[in-house]
């Protein structure tokens, strides 16, 4: 058993986002497959790989991928459930793809489609569908805009939906990748992909570029792997940290607030002539307590 895998989103881009025919024709076949449209030619605007992790909250390992009529795609590989909610996370990946695209001086029916496409072995949405397209729409489901005009998509594969006791024959090519993706580290130890790499094309070529990987190389995409994602979640504590400073900070001034409201309503009490006694009757309170806010 080899130990490449490509849940890890280092070899998932080095897999389909190295500057190489190798490469781009793995990635063709990908996005043939998973966004169901023919695709002929594509450009990784983003194919080199990262190198500072320092000082990144999120290290981005997408890959940027434009077609020859410029719709330009975000494809993920995000294998971790953070805390860091992933359907947000999502939704601003697109926002801010498609809000990147340079529009002075022109229409708006002139921008480009741009669709983020995720992969992720979680559970998220509520349906047994493996690949879900989200757009624009109202609470009952009508959208926005027509279809044909709708250039903002968010496409999710749950790669945890598969069923991976299903027999071959019966897995249609979306299932069969996926398959690929959670075994290929078994390589031809695992029957049902020692018969793929055997019988079929997409799966030949995605074999071809994972044996590629040498032992010193994948060694060094782990470590770079493991450091990319010790920083993530070195990041995210520092985050839960400075949240759970800022809600006892937003405690305190309200407990300070509240405090002095109650110190000027009992100062207004004493002034219109009622007794402390009086006044800690009204507000369920005993004397003692009343004497504390105004001492």
């Amino acid at each position: 058993m080899r130990s490449a895998n490509l849940l890890n989103d280092f070899a998932f881009k080095y897999v389909f986002g190295e500057d190489c025919k190798e490469a781009n024709d793995a990635l063709k076949s990908l996005l043939t497959v998973f966004l169901e449209r023919k695709v002929n030619h594509v450009v990784v605007k983003n194919s080199e790989m990262v190198k500072d992790y320092s000082k990144m909250k999120s290290p981005r390992l997408d890959l940027l991928v434009e077609f020859d009529d410029q719709t330009t795609v975000d494809l993920e590989m995000q294998l971790r459930q953070t805390k860091d909610n992933l359907p947000i996370r999502f939704s601003y990946y697109l926002a801010r793809l498609h809000g990147s695209q340079e529009l002075e001086g022109k229409y708006y029916g002139e921008l480009k489609e741009t669709i983020v496409l995720v992969f992720f072995n979680v559970n998220l949405i509520d349906n047994h569908r493996m690949c879900n397209t989200f757009t624009l729409r109202n609470e009952k489901g009508l959208s926005f805009v027509e279809e044909s005009q709708d250039r903002m998509k968010l496409r999710t594969v749950e790669m945890a939906k598969l069923d991976i006791n299903k027999p071959l024959k019966d897995m249609n090519e979306q299932e069969k990748m996926i398959y690929y993706f959670l075994n290929c580290h078994k390589g031809m130890d695992d029957s049902k992909i020692k018969v793929m790499i055997e019988s079929d094309g997409v799966i030949q070529m995605l074999e071809k570029r994972v044996e590629t990987i040498s032992d010193d190389g994948w060694k060094k995409i782990i470590e770079d792997f493991q450091k990319l994602h010790e920083n993530e979640e070195r990041m995210e504590l520092q985050l839960e940290l400075e949240e759970a400073q800022k809600q006892v900070k937003d405690a305190q001034k309200e407990v300070k607030e509240l405090n002095q409201e109650r110190v000027l309503m009992v100062q207004m009490m004493l002034k219109n002539g009622m007794s402390v006694s009086q006044i800690a009757k009204s507000l369920s309170k005993s004397e003692e307590e009343i004497m504390k806010w105004i001492s």
